[in-house]
């Protein structure tokens, strides 16, 4: 066991961070990257979940002029074409994987079971959960605060296109405050959009820590395991 400040991790990432520069569909050097950071994770003995978005194949808002459920339930078709393409990398690399989904789907995944995916994680295969909840209303940011509250993970990561969680955006405010460590009490009040309001009441409810950080840099992923002072601790 390498010296790491987790044993269990949930990481969530978004549909965008698959599509690399093209910002559409997957790309196949970007997902080759952060998979090569996963393979390193679990050789250092982390048990490593996944839940990934589908923004870019699908977001609901895209669908405004569509019954909202049926918009939801695109989004959650295109997480699980996100989950097989991180499979796909992984295995190619030498780690053994399973998608599970929160929607049925046999001949191409499993369906979520939350025994089944502690024995997947304790026997060091990575669980990749798509599909987020199963229902729609519900986005992928709460998808992982439920299955990482669901298979005891230490902590969750939550790999970003800023690297931290700012007072506003620093794309639009030069002034905007960085914070290294800030309350779930905080954000909710301030409304800091770290992730969606239900996401972030239910990590409070349950007392499940939160790192943001900047997924542009995969290595933040490896940073983030052995416990560097990267991004942002939300607690």
């Amino acid at each position: 066991m390498h010296d790491t400040k987790y044993k269990r991790i949930l990481l969530k990432l978004s549909g965008e961070a698959l599509a690399g520069e093209q910002k559409m569909g997957v790309d196949v050097e970007t997902v080759g990257k952060i998979c090569d950071k996963i393979k390193e994770v679990v050789e250092m003995g982390v048990e490593v979940a996944i839940v990934v978005g589908g923004g870019n194949f699908w977001r609901g808002r895209n669908g405004h002029q569509m019954e909202r459920t049926t918009a939801d339930y695109m989004g959650m078709l295109a997480t699980a074409m996100n989950g097989l393409a991180l499979q796909d990398a992984l295995e190619a690399r030498g780690i053994y994987s399973r998608v599970q989904t929160a929607i049925e789907m046999r001949e191409i995944a499993e369906p979520f079971i939350q025994r089944k995916a502690e024995k997947h994680l304790s026997k060091k295969r990575v669980v990749i959960f798509a599909c987020g909840t199963g229902h729609p209303y519900f986005t992928t940011d709460t998808a992982a605060v439920l299955r990482a509250t669901e298979i005891k993970a230490d902590v969750i990561l939550l790999g970003k296109s800023i690297d931290a969680v700012y007072s506003a955006d620093p794309k639009l405010d030069p002034s905007a405050e960085k914070y290294e460590q800030i309350s779930y009490k905080e954000v909710l009040e301030k409304d800091l959009k770290v992730m969606d309001s239900t996401a972030t009441a239910m990590c409070r409810d349950n007392n499940m820590p939160l790192l943001v950080f900047g997924i542009a840099d995969p290595e933040n992923i490896v940073r983030a395991v052995k416990g560097e002072k990267i991004g942002t601790i939300v607690n």
